[in-house]
């Protein structure tokens, strides 16, 4: 059994450690979990953004085998940006269409905390999980597997994987995730994506009975949900 190269070790080992680190906050209690949130998200910021620090500073003029993807935009500039505007018009029409079938369902219902500082917060939350999504997870999953698709496929899974117990949500993210992906590798922009992921869950959260939805939490808030019953 051949040894793995140690470009892919790293990426591997990014991987595993990367996705633990999220998963586990999820599973902890809401307490910690606002403690260690933002150090989870400093730290893979750190780790996609450093090598490339690093890459950029050599002065030698002899550019590693690591460079093509080192130097891959990461979706935060102007390029691609005016291509994929589309994407919004196209989840707002989604998203109308969703609420349209949900009302005629029954299931439509007003936002939980629907002011515009959560809104707001949520929709950067949004735009930060496609910077995850984009630049720390498919990346090294398209440089360990053999083929775009099955990296495509690996990393939406993960995204979807990262959404339980909430079935309901884990169901549209691993849609959510494989298209979002392609689109990524065609434009090579986030701000579309992370603007029309915020539309489509803040749609989600309207269109699916909070008894499904627990209000878009997963792992352990998602469980406890129901732990404190309703005042009188």
């Amino acid at each position: 059994m051949s040894r793995l190269q140690p470009r892919s070790a790293r990426d591997l080992a990014e991987l595993i450690l990367g996705y633990g680190l999220i998963v586990g906050i999820l599973w902890t209690p809401e307490p910690l979990q606002r403690i260690l949130a933002p150090i989870a998200l400093i730290a893979t910021f750190l780790v996609v953004v450093l090598p490339r620090q690093r890459e950029s500073s050599q002065s030698n003029g002899v550019q590693s085998e690591d460079a093509p993807q080192l130097n891959a935009p990461l979706g935060f500039g102007t390029r691609g940006l005016v291509p994929s505007l589309w994407i919004l018009p196209a989840a707002l029409a989604l998203a109308a269409l969703s609420m349209f079938a949900a009302a005629k369902a029954g299931t439509l219902h007003t936002l939980y905390k629907g002011d515009f500082r959560h809104i707001t917060g949520y929709v950067l939350w949004t735009t930060y999980q496609q910077f995850l999504l984009q630049d720390y997870f498919m990346p090294r999953a398209l440089r360990l597997l053999s083929s775009e698709a099955a990296g495509i496929a690996v990393t939406a899974l993960l995204f979807a994987l990262a959404h339980l117990p909430n079935l309901a949500l884990t169901a549209a993210t691993l849609v959510w995730g494989a298209v979002s992906c392609v689109l990524f590798r065609r434009y090579r922009n986030l701000y579309a994506l992370g603007l029309a992921q915020g539309l489509l869950g803040l749609c989600f959260a309207v269109c699916v009975p909070d008894t499904l939805s627990h209000h878009l939490r997963v792992g352990l808030g998602y469980l406890r949900y129901h732990a404190t019953p309703p005042a009188p």
